[in-house]
């Protein structure tokens, strides 16, 4: 009992490094959706919000849109095509990562992929390692703006 009362509000480890680490991939994703018009992909309009919170003004697209998923990846394939303008991942796939998340994220990666769309799972990957502790759902990146915002603006300052 004693050790919870202690226990920083911000997790186990050390929250710093781990809120560096996520400021800094979502400062790179940022700076790709600006500059590359790259889409992130996200489950809500909650999820939306929480980006543009934290400054993301390039394409951020929502699953959640009633469409079926067929017309969805359709979408997506036939507005972004399947590699980026340096040939990279087309798309940033941007699923909460609790189970719902993954089995979303799971099924969109394969679909996507087998119509060759390249798909970036980089971000919720590096999300999930740095703020699983604190949350599993991208809308709470709202709530983290304060600590996050000083690491975005370090790896993609907009002037």
């Amino acid at each position: 009992m004693r050790d919870q009362k202690h226990r920083s509000p911000l997790g186990s480890g050390n929250a710093a490094e781990r809120f560096a680490v996520a400021g800094l991939a979502l400062g790179e994703a940022r700076r790709k959706n600006r500059e590359q018009n790259w889409p992130v992909i996200l489950e809500g309009k909650r999820d939306r919000a929480a980006l543009e919170t934290l400054g993301f003004v390039g394409p951020l697209e929502v699953l959640n849109r009633g469409w079926d998923l067929d017309r969805f990846i359709t979408y997506l394939y036939e507005t972004y095509g399947t590699r980026n303008i340096d040939g990279g991942p087309s798309i940033c796939l941007l699923m909460d990562w609790d189970r719902t998340g993954g089995r979303l994220q799971k099924s969109l990666t394969q679909r996507l992929e087998s119509l060759d769309v390249k798909v970036c799972p980089v971000l919720r990957n590096q999300l999930l390692k740095a703020l699983k502790p604190e949350t599993r759902v991208v809308e709470s990146l709202k709530s983290f703006s304060v600590e996050l915002l000083p690491f975005i603006e370090q790896e993609d300052p907009v002037k």
